[in-house]
């Protein structure tokens, strides 16, 4: 029975023919070089991004005066432009998958772009809602999670460093964004402010050029004697005839022999015609050899890869898995046999076709995307070479996702997109009461999030702080802000800190500090406040994907962030007309802060007993699949 392999040119062939069919492109992070320019252009979009973001409320004043609107009808102008900022994140993302960061952060520019200039002949706050809010905030989106994302594609070792340098940029835009918008209000007004933005925002373009694909390497197998090749094939396809179970799989179009397909039917477990990222083998699974090399970590790095690589991968064709089963090979991986016990050399400065470069660097098929903390934390990375983890934590692509890529085919929504978006908004999550609590308490936390931000130089000047002195109150956010990353990152980093107890330590203290910052109007006062209010949101932004991957699990990762953006994405939406809305009720911006201040201690609060909880729920998903005698 013949088994079949995907080629460079992702055609079938036979394993055979060894000396053309048995190569691959494997995508491994430089570690350095170009990353180091794709940091900084990373960092100069969040620059931009935040800047105009965090100082928007800079521009509520001007619009609520031409319009003689109130504090809750001007608040969702920005309010919506954070929001969808957030909301449009699983949907961004998925374009991405496809399409590459590049392309989604030069359009993105592109649209938000043009909806800053169009906001010029706003005529009513509706309009800006729509235009400004809206569309300029799907815009950001899409300049912000590539900008966010690709920095993890190109770094391993450094990736918590490379990572924390391109984030500092919301805090420096927003130190720089706040005062200058100001000034430009005072001396041009917002209609041209906003023009100015847009204009800026098209630097953007630039920077998202920067983003481009890392080449992969490609991996081939070592010449061989031919009958050592035979032998070996035999048992190849012997043991996989063992392990696979076929009769009862969906055949998700990964490329198996032909005899062996099955019709492509729907499942409990699909929808959109594809299924959970999850439920499709990683490369690791499939091309897993027999060198020890991939299943104990050495000295080997994303650096000396390139030149030090004797790993055995081959592409062997599996369907989806299911559940029970592929939770019992994953619970098993690092005892697991060979498939191919082949060795393999690495051809250097390969330049493959642009369309397998593609295939081959879909970020969302990755479940480490998210991860902004150091590799070091995890035991996937510990226990394994560079190549080792990278197989891991990567899930191979279909067959139809191969072709669509190679012929070029126009769809409306192409796999690496639905595939995506299935991943992204996977709602079986919400059986896990952990999740639950995460999600919940991060909507909480957004509630109050961009409060403080929009209204903070509002109430001081209300109450006699001085405009120059109340003006720099939110760059005051923006430098606690870059100072806290920095420190939370290294705090988060010592072994015996919980991530948990610090993100809930911060949390609560700038709750309790927004609920209390109306106390006092003195200067220092009022800028202590900004410095514990920025510490604080830096750690929630710092470690959130590090609470996931302790709690939920790492394969998990990308599943939990598309629905986290949709929460955070409602919180923001809501949080700042809530607060205007009280404004307008009360003629004060007191309660609008203590609610805000209430929404942060809430979310802390939450999440005390997430460890507790987490052990309760692995403990009983161990009882649950525990064979019942």
């Amino acid at each position: 029975m013949p088994v079949f392999v995907i080629t460079s040119g992702n055609k079938l062939d036979e394993l055979g023919d060894v000396e053309s069919a048995l190569e691959e492109h494997c995508v491994v992070p430089p570690d350095g070089g170009w990353g180091w320019v794709v940091v900084a252009a990373s960092f100069m979009c969040n620059f931009v991004v935040d800047g105009i973001i965090f100082s928007g409320g800079m521009l509520l004043t001007p619009i609520q005066k031409e319009f003689n609107a109130s504090d809750g009808q001007v608040a969702p102008v920005n309010s919506l432009l954070a929001g969808f900022y957030l909301l449009a994140g699983p949907f961004v993302s998925a374009l991405a998958n496809k399409y590459g960061f590049r392309v989604v952060t030069i359009v993105g520019s592109l649209i938000s772009s043009a909806a800053f200039a169009i906001s010029y002949f706003a005529t009513s706050v509706e309009y800006l809602y729509l235009v400004y809010g809206v569309v300029g905030g799907i815009g950001f989106c899409m300049v912000y999670m590539p900008a966010v994302l690709t920095v993890g594609f190109y770094f391993e070792r450094w990736r918590a460093l490379a990572t924390g340098l391109a984030l500092c940029g919301s805090g420096v835009g927003t130190f720089v964004f706040a005062p200058l918008t100001v000034a430009l209000i005072d001396s041009l007004g917002w209609r041209a402010t906003v023009v100015i933005h847009a204009s800026l925002v098209l630097l953007c373009i630039i920077f998202g050029a920067m983003f481009k694909p890392i080449n992969p390497v490609m991996v081939t197998l070592a010449d061989q004697p031919e009958d050592d090749v035979s032998r070996r094939h035999e048992e190849a396809v012997e043991k996989l005839n063992s392990i696979l179970k076929l009769h009862n799989k969906l055949d998700s179009g990964i490329l198996m022999p032909s005899e062996m397909k099955f019709t492509n039917k729907v499942s409990p477990h699909t929808w959109m015609g594809v299924a959970n990222n999850t439920r499709y083998p990683t490369a690791e699974e499939v091309f897993r050899g027999s060198n020890s090399h991939l299943s104990r970590r050495s000295s080997a790095t994303a650096s000396t890869l390139k030149n030090h690589i004797n790993k055995p991968i081959h592409f062997i064709a599996v369907p989806v898995a299911e559940k029970d089963e592929q939770e019992e090979s994953n619970s098993n991986n690092d005892n697991a046999e060979p498939l191919i016990p082949e060795p393999v050399k690495v051809v250097k400065d390969v330049k493959p076709r642009r369309s397998h470069v593609d295939l081959v660097a879909r970020p969302l098929y990755r479940d480490d995307i998210f991860f902004g903390g150091s590799l070091a934390r995890l035991p996937q990375y510990t226990s394994r070479t560079s190549l080792g983890y990278h197989l891991h934590v990567t899930h191979v692509p279909t067959q139809e996702d191969a072709q669509e890529e190679r012929l070029g085919k126009c769809r409306i929504c192409p796999e690496a997109v639905r595939r995506a978006l299935v991943t992204l908004l996977d709602v079986s999550l919400f059986k896990s009461p952990t999740f639950i609590i995460l999600t919940v308490s991060g909507f909480f936390t957004m509630l109050g999030f961009f409060v403080p931000y929009m209204y903070v130089k509002q109430r001081a000047e209300l109450h006699g702080v001085g405009k120059a002195s109340s003006v720099m109150l939110v760059s005051a956010i923006g430098v606690a802000n870059i100072v806290g990353r920095i420190a939370c990152g290294l705090v988060s980093s010592m072994p015996k800190v919980s991530p948990l107890w610090l993100n809930n330590i911060a949390l609560s203290t700038g709750g309790i500090a927004t609920m209390i910052s109306g106390l006092c109007y003195d200067d220092f006062y009022q800028f202590g406040y900004c410095v514990v209010f920025g510490l604080s949101i830096a750690c929630f932004a710092s470690l959130r994907s590090i609470l996931v991957v302790e709690y939920i699990g790492l394969e998990q990762l990308t599943n939990c962030f598309g629905l986290f953006l949709l929460f955070q994405g409602f919180g923001a939406l809501l949080g700042a007309p809530i607060a205007g809305a009280l404004m307008d009720m009360t003629k004060s911006y007191d309660i609008s802060f203590y609610v805000s201040g209430g929404f942060l201690l809430f979310s802390a609060v939450m999440c005390f007993p997430v460890d507790y909880i987490s052990r309760w729920e692995k403990s009983r998903n161990k009882l649950d699949s525990t064979p019942k005698v």
